[in-house]
């Protein structure tokens, strides 16, 4: 069983400095904690901004090349090189450039192992946090050293396409076998061994920790060339001209899609202490955004919340949401390992249990119809 993460990383955190509107409250023993509203929250509120305790990019998207800081994560590209090496157009020129908030001359590698951060502030926190005890400095590049031998083992059992969902991690948990499992631990073992931390060394704690980040990992995406468009969305423009910008950017997106396909973002997962207490409704009234291209997670509402309701996110996309309840369990056991019981599942209990063909193949033509709208807010909405 995995240790709770307020419990697990409780020397990192302050708890007088968690957001004022919301408290953590014990529910039962099935669902455990959940996030509740201590005042009322209007729908479209922040509710809360959070940095992760601990976070990570995919390691099959740094080796295709989507350049993050290693600390925060922030898309290191600037929009025009993001659009031209998802577009495939080498020579490709944004209109408004000043509208681009990457900063490349304030980046800075780490000398001994050249990774990159976005700023000297990310990699001294990098340096002080856990990159002296990560830093391969001249090994970088060496196979046989334990770290890499583990990242390495770690690709061999997961393939790309990654997903910036918590599925990823649940679905990491189910395929990864008992002897799988004794392989990364060995690795593991072998790279970051320390006497005072033996606890999580040995195999019971080694399966802690992995249930730990299968069960709250939070995915994060971050783009450039996504805030970019915000910025674009926002200014004031004549008729005209506004037609043109979204013409170009309408071009733009279908020349991604068929150089790239939905394989857009710099992409990780994190362990976010406040967003981990949040349970699951299939009407979720908050949502969880990455707004300022780095690793701060956004917790807006999606509805008026009253004092004392329960603060819930969904597990689900849009698409799945909009499935029969029997699919949504379906989907809800076999990656979260609980039965939903939300207002909306509820209400629909006299549903017949079907999860027909019909339905999928349904949805496949719906899915089809808006591929192109979708496609858009995927790309713009990280």
């Amino acid at each position: 069983m995995a240790a709770p993460l307020d419990d697990m990383f409780s020397f990192c955190v302050d708890p007088g400095k968690v957001a004022s509107c919301v408290e953590v409250r014990f529910i039962d023993n099935i669902k455990g904690k959940g996030l509740f509203a201590k005042r009322s929250i209007k729908k479209g509120d922040s509710i809360f901004i959070e940095r992760p305790l601990i976070s990570a990019q995919f390691l099959w998207n740094a080796l295709y090349k989507y350049k993050a800081c290693e600390y925060c994560l922030r898309a290191l590209e600037t929009a025009e090189e993001n659009a031209r090496r998802l577009s495939g157009i080498p020579g490709l020129s944004l209109p408004h450039p000043e509208l681009c908030r990457v900063r490349p001359e304030l980046h800075q590698a780490c000398p001994q192992c050249q990774v990159m951060y976005c700023s000297s502030e990310c990699r001294q926190a990098a340096a002080d946090q856990y990159h002296r005890v990560l830093c391969l400095g001249p090994s970088k590049e060496d196979p046989d050293h334990p770290i890499n031998k583990l990242r390495d083992a770690w690709r061999s059992m997961h393939y790309p396409p990654e997903t910036s969902s918590i599925m990823l991690m649940a679905r990491m948990v189910a395929v990864v076998k008992q002897g799988q499992l004794a392989l990364l631990h060995s690795l593991f073992k072998a790279a970051l061994y320390d006497d005072h931390l033996s606890r999580w060394f040995v195999p019971e704690g080694f399966r802690s920790l992995f249930s730990l980040v299968g069960t709250n990992g939070q995915g994060i995406g971050t783009s450039s060339l996504s805030q970019w468009v915000h910025a674009c969305d926002a200014l004031e423009l004549p008729a005209q001209q506004r037609e043109q910008l979204d013409s170009f950017i309408d071009q733009l997106y279908k020349d991604i899609e068929k150089e790239t396909g939905d394989f857009l973002n710099c992409e990780g997962s994190g362990l976010f202490l406040l967003q981990s207490s949040c349970n699951h409704s299939c009407i979720p009234n908050a949502e969880a955004s990455f707004p300022d291209n780095n690793f701060l997670l956004h917790l807006s509402a999606l509805s008026d919340i009253n004092p004392g309701e329960e603060i819930c996110i969904s597990y689900l996309d849009c698409c799945q949401r909009d499935r029969s309840r029997h699919s949504r369990h379906k989907i809800l056991r076999e990656n979260y390992l609980f039965v939903c019981s939300c207002p909306k599942c509820v209400s629909q209990m006299d549903e017949l249990d079907v999860t027909s063909e019909e339905e999928e193949e349904e949805e496949g033509e719906a899915e089809g119809e808006t591929e192109g709208d979708e496609m858009e807010d995927e790309m713009t909405d990280v």
